[in-house]
């Protein structure tokens, strides 16, 4: 079973992704800023991230920069923001992301790019 990440401060945001990926099939652990998902990446392996931008202590950005350097398996990361502008995108993929999508996602549109960026 394939182990997504979702780093996310808000809880309500959170869930719904949760939901989503639990019924497809997904084993999902949850992070709420950047520094608690450094410290659950360097416990467990997980196979995608699904990573917000705006977090208090540590915020998407510096998650991917910092992850990104680790000595750990690199899975891909989607990032789910309320910020659609294109210089946010450039941050997100200079930072390390595979893929930015802007808020609010449907189902479809979360399940399709994370079976692309997971092989399935």
């Amino acid at each position: 079973m394939k182990k997504i990440l979702i780093i996310d401060d808000a809880a309500t945001v959170r869930m719904y992704h949760r939901n989503i990926l639990t019924e497809a099939g997904y084993h999902v652990e949850e992070a709420i800023n950047g520094l608690e998902g450094l410290e659950k990446v360097l416990q467990q392996s997980f196979d995608l991230f699904l990573v917000d931008v705006n977090m208090p202590k540590l915020d998407g950005y510096g998650f991917l920069r910092e992850l990104r350097q680790l000595d750990v398996p690199q899975s891909p990361a989607i990032v789910i923001s309320t910020e659609a502008t294109e210089s946010d995108r450039q941050r997100a993929y200079v930072a390390g992301a595979n893929m930015y999508m802007v808020k609010p996602i449907q189902p479809d549109q979360l399940l399709a790019p994370i079976a692309l960026l997971l092989g399935i």
